[in-house]
This record gives structure tokens, sequence and C-alpha cells, in this order.
């Protein structure tokens, strides 16, 4: 299986330590991924702007980069969700439907193609508190929600409990949505601010010591909003954990 690495361009400025992370941990997996020197945005901030010239360009760049590969996996449930769902500003060609048809998000790559249950390397002694982003749960389907009158399963926990020494804080509103949204965050700040604190905090009053999620865009939002207002947690993207980080 020959796969493309995508690192969103956000993490690569701000969280490398998840993409160096993700690439480690596809390796630990016995994977072999490439990593496209020429890849950016996936355009999903273009589109989400309606600023279709843009996100034309971007996407027609990203199919350059990715269109060889059997499989791309990135750490990022919203742009999986971009690529996926919304990728619609180019001319839906065989390669542009080869990428939409085979674009995982890390965690269910690694849960539902490679079936993985045991990272015997990986060990976090913390309480951590899970954040799933709107887009994971309710595009992409990596856990239950409570909105619907369905049977509990979760993908990222059923990894992390595989994690010596993790603990679980159980938040009062598990899947609500932390305000960030991509541009809602930008267009109506004063309520994604007051979002992602409320967020935070519940985590917090769970006893969360950290807050693990597996999509980097949502915890950028929410880190900033404990910053501000003093809420001792601290953040880290699911693919760290289970590549082995202590802290």
């Amino acid at each position: 299986m020959k796969i493309g690495l995508f690192i969103p361009c956000y993490i690569d400025a701000f969280y490398p330590k998840t993409g160096i992370a993700t690439l480690e941990l596809l390796e630990k997996l016995g994977q072999e991924a490439e990593y496209p020197m020429d890849q950016t945005c996936c355009g999903q901030p273009m589109a989400n702007s309606g600023c279709n010239k843009d996100a034309r360009e971007t996407e027609e760049l990203f199919v350059r980069n990715f269109s060889k590969y059997d499989v791309i996996v990135a750490p990022s449930g919203s742009c999986v969700h971009h690529i996926r769902d919304n990728f619609d500003a180019i001319e839906q060609t065989d390669a542009v439907k080869h990428i939409r048809q085979n674009t995982y998000e890390l965690v269910e790559f690694i849960h539902d193609i490679l079936k993985v249950r045991e990272f015997p390397w990986a060990e976090f002694p913390h309480k951590v508190g899970l954040h799933n982003s709107c887009g994971t749960l309710r595009a992409l389907r990596t856990a239950s929600m409570s909105e619907r009158n369905e049977p509990f399963f979760s993908k990222p926990m059923d990894l992390l409990s595989a994690v010596k020494g993790i603990e679980f804080a159980k938040p009062k509103r598990p899947d609500e949505c932390c305000g960030f949204g991509g541009t809602y965050s930008v267009t109506e700040e004063a309520v994604s601010s007051r979002m992602g604190l409320d967020k935070v905090t519940d985590h917090h009053n769970a006893g969360a010591e950290y807050i693990v999620s597996a999509d980097t865009s949502c915890m950028m939002h929410q880190q900033g909003c404990a910053e501000r207002n003093g809420v001792p947690i601290k953040f880290i993207h699911i693919a760290e954990i289970l590549n082995g980080a202590r802290a």
C-alpha cells in the first residue's frame, strides 16, 4: 500500500510535532509513507469562505501531489472531511474521485484499515478528556453522537484504551462543539470564544489533565481560550500519545 502523508498547513506551521508523530507512528505500524514536498493547503478555508477560484487552485495542486498514492492519510479530521465531502471546486476527474474515496483521517485509518488495537511502546500516565471535532464525529463518524439514539462507540477511545496508564475524564457534554468551526471563530469571535471556554472548563471540571483530539485545529482554539482565562489544562494530539509521548 502506497501511502501519501498529508500534513495540513496549520499543523506544519504551528504543531510540527504532530506531523512528525504521525509519520513515526505509521512507520512503527509497518507502513511506508511519503511526504510530497510541494503540498500546501487542501483548500478548506477558501471553500468555507466561498472563494471558489482560490479553492480550485489549491485543490488542483492537491490532486497533482497525491493522485499517485493508493491512500492519503492525514492527522486532521476537518481537512479529510473537506476532501471527501466538499472537494467540489474542480472538475470531478477519475484522479479527483480516487482521492476523495481514499483519503483517511489517521484514527480511522489505524482503526478501520490497519485494524491495529495494540501499541506496546505507548504509555501515558495521565487523565485525559477526549475531544471529537464536529467533522470527525458527524461527518467521518469516528464516534457515536449523543443526539442520536444509537449504541455507544468511539474509535479514538478504542485506540487510546490500549495505552498503558491512561485514564479518561468524563465531561458532562462530551460531543458539544468547541466553537472553532474554521471561519466561524473569525466571523463570530465572541460566541466562539465563550463556547471554547465552556468546553475546556467542562473537561477541567471532570478532572482532565490533558485534552486529546484528532483535530489540532480545535485544540488550537481551545488552548487559546484556556490560556487567556487561566484554565490549567494541557493539549496533545492523539498521534503523539499513540506514538509514545509521555507528556
